[in-house]
């Protein structure tokens, strides 16, 4: 069985997260992409008013009314608190999977990610452990909502400030041909915030969840 993990805030999960599930499905070949919502994140302090139980329950929802059965939530970064780090569940899902596995396991990143991946915990021996997976997005949205934002950390500088070359990026990766839709959690936040439409940015599953518990007014 080929497995991708797409980890993340999901503060909240939107339409691009589940593009790039769907793409990796289709095009990759892999047979179940695994959601992994994180409990601390390393690099930026989560803006809004949701919990990682919230967060954890709202990809839940959203996994569960995916008809074909190839998204999972995959709760052992929140089972475990503290800060997450994504070696410690690449270890931990290698061992969980021991024996189903059809090689490495994929890693999937957004590309505003991958472009600041030398500075994650122990990226050498990720990329070891993982086939990386790279998404093109951008994004030239910007909030007049300061509040809506996630607080980088460190020298993480987060989100679209940072730009992606696989040209200068040091290890193997798997780039997908085509952008994936352009939807950030921090536009979706702050149109709630402002009370402006929201709809069809995030799946059906997840808007009547937001909508049923109040999420980011």
């Amino acid at each position: 069985m080929k497995i991708a993990i797409l980890g993340g805030s999901f503060n909240p999960l939107h339409i691009g997260h589940a593009m790039a599930a769907d793409t990796v499905i289709k095009e990759l070949g892999y047979d179940k992409v695994l959601f992994v919502p994180t409990c601390i994140s390393p690099h930026k302090t989560l803006s809004g008013l949701s919990s990682p139980e919230q967060r954890l329950l709202m990809v839940k929802v959203f996994c569960d009314s995916e008809s074909e059965g190839h998204f999972e939530l995959e709760t052992c970064e929140i089972d475990r608190g503290g800060v997450s780090y994504t070696i410690d569940t690449v270890k931990y899902l290698s061992e969980k999977y021991k024996g189903k596995l059809d090689g490495k396991i994929g890693l999937i990143m957004g590309e505003e990610i991958a472009a600041e991946f030398e500075k994650w915990y122990c990226p050498d021996q990720i990329a070891d452990l993982c086939e990386l997976i790279v998404f093109p997005r951008y994004s030239d949205y910007s909030s007049k909502d300061n509040s809506a934002h996630n607080k980088p950390t460190g020298t993480y500088e987060g989100d679209f400030k940072v730009r992606f070359n696989k040209d200068n990026f040091k290890y193997p990766c798997t780039v997908l041909e085509k952008p994936v839709l352009p939807v950030s959690s921090t536009e979706i936040r702050s149109r709630i915030s402002e009370k402006r439409s929201f709809k069809y940015l995030v799946p059906g599953a997840v808007y009547e969840f937001i909508q049923e518990n109040q999420l980011y007014r």
